[in-house]
């Protein structure tokens, strides 16, 4: 009976451990978008600042990977790059977070 309630908690404690980090990446991408993003494109990435296209539009929806890859690691136009501010992780999850932003 004590080895069935260890194997439970065990069971339990390593669905939590593969669950948990996606949600952080998700979280933590937000918190990066506030930080980072959201002054010059808006909290939901409808807002144009100096010539930038919102990110929420299908001009910036309709770029690849790669290429919003790029833009946020060595910046576009007046947009700064973040290539050392920022892990290629965060970057990646950036840009997964900005396909959120949809209309």
């Amino acid at each position: 009976m004590r080895t069935s309630w260890l194997q439970r908690i065990a069971l339990f404690s390593l669905i939590l451990a593969l669950a948990l980090p996606p949600l952080a990446a998700a979280q933590s991408a937000a918190d990066t978008y506030k930080a980072k993003c959201a002054a010059c494109h808006g909290a939901d990435g409808s807002k144009s600042m100096m010539g930038a296209k919102p990110l929420n539009g299908p001009d910036v929806q309709g770029m690849s990977d790669a290429d919003l890859n790029a833009a946020i690691t060595d910046g576009k136009g007046k947009m700064p790059a973040y290539k050392g501010k920022l892990t290629d992780a965060q970057i990646k999850d950036l840009v997964a977070y900005i396909r959120t932003l949809k209309k």
